[in-house]
């Protein structure tokens, strides 16, 4: 069996390469991409990757083509001086503070569903809304702009795995002349004395280089950029492959309207068995051999989190949906230094995502497995229509 990331089989469920992958082609190099790429899959080579970041760059982009360095995508030191500006909001305390934010969307969300048809599209009407919403506050957006908003959210995941780097070249110039203005008016608030939130707004377009000038413009949008695509796209991925799931075996679910504790289980269970990122790229510094192949310097590499999510010698049954597992440690949000600086929220929108939606709609039901979103290097459902008992 040959294996490509492209192939209609393996677009509709990435998981029917997994093994392949795993067992007969641990590193594969495809040629259907403009530049081709090589992918590394198991679970030990993924680890290898992501820790040695000196051999394994993101210098050149995380995503399939090459492209300049900047805000958080970049390496360190850079990536470290950037991470550190806004890292106060992502933590512990921090994220637990949004907790009653969450709830009460979500509770909102549930209110309009059950004032709805019996059947409603899960993605449109709550798994896209709740982490769309909450960042898009973080980040100072207003409530009006929200649906322009996602638009351009969509739009920025589109274009990281298109070929076509001019693609909607007029939607990106819009939407980088609005992160600017935005930036901008928060920015003459804070010169000025005002006011402001300690939001992810404010610790963007207030950061200050060593020598006190404010960092450059445009590793500010870029990393405005990567926090509204990190905040919202994966989250609603999330969110959606996890109810999928859990409703496609009904004793899953009910599992989780009898018994809470499987709440947080159910979860990881889920970032493990269907990532939303199915994995992030690196350009080696220098040839790599390993198993028997010698990857060239400068060669874009996919480090694939899901097919090492599926590595039999670190998971057993890895192929089963399994809530009761002993988690360990999976590559949902990558490792080391890119380790996913928003895990804490997603998990959090989740997990009260999930809580809410057992106690107000126990009797929900699949209708059938919708849609997935289109980036091949990305999992999610576009739509997932439901029925509310």
């Amino acid at each position: 069996m040959s294996w490509s990331p492209f192939k209609p089989d393996i677009i509709e469920d990435p998981a029917n390469g997994h093994q392949h992958l795993l067992k007969e082609c641990p590193v594969h190099h495809c040629e259907e991409f403009d530049p081709s790429f090589y992918t590394l899959s198991r679970y030990a080579d993924v680890e290898e990757a992501l820790r040695d970041i000196e051999t394994y760059s993101s210098h050149w982009g995380q995503g399939p083509r090459f492209t300049e360095p900047a805000g958080m995508l970049a390496d360190p030191p850079q990536h470290t001086n950037y991470r550190k500006l806004i890292q106060q909001a992502f933590t512990p305390k921090a994220v637990e503070a949004l907790r009653p934010q969450v709830a009460s969307l979500t509770d909102e969300l549930i209110d309009t569903i059950l004032d709805g048809p019996d059947i409603f599209d899960f993605h449109d009407q709550f798994a896209f809304p709740l982490p769309v919403i909450i960042i898009a506050g973080m980040l100072g957006v207003p409530s009006s702009d929200l649906d322009q908003f996602k638009v351009w959210s969509d739009m920025q995941v589109d274009i990281m795995g298109s070929e076509d780097p001019t693609k909607y070249m007029d939607e990106q110039m819009k939407f980088q002349a609005y992160m600017f203005n935005h930036m901008m008016n928060r920015r003459g608030e804070i010169e000025a004395g005002k006011d402001v939130p300690e939001d992810l707004l404010t610790m963007v377009a207030g950061a200050r280089a060593n020598d006190g000038a404010y960092i450059p413009d445009s590793d500010a949008l870029s990393m405005l950029n990567q926090l509204l695509v990190g905040g919202n796209e994966t989250t609603t991925s999330l969110i959606t492959n996890l109810m999928w799931r859990l409703l496609e075996e009904p004793s899953r679910w009910q599992a989780i309207v009898n018994d809470e504790s499987l709440i947080e289980n159910a979860v990881e269970e889920s970032l493990r068995f269907d990532p939303p990122v199915l994995g992030l790229y690196r350009t080696n510094t220098k040839d790599v051999e390993l198993h028997g192949q010698v990857i060239p310097e400068s060669s874009k590499i996919w480090i694939n989190y899901a097919a090492a999510n599926r590595d039999e010698s670190v998971y057993e049954n890895p192929d089963e949906f399994d809530m009761t597992r002993s988690m360990k440690r999976h590559m949902a949000f990558g490792l080391g230094v890119h380790f996913c600086i928003g895990a804490p929220t997603a998990r959090l929108e989740a997990e009260v995502a999930l809580r809410k939606l057992r106690e107000r709609l126990p009797e929900l039901e699949l209708m059938d497995a919708g849609e997935r979103i289109g980036p091949f290097f990305l999992w999610g459902r576009r739509t997932l229509p439901l029925r509310r008992r």
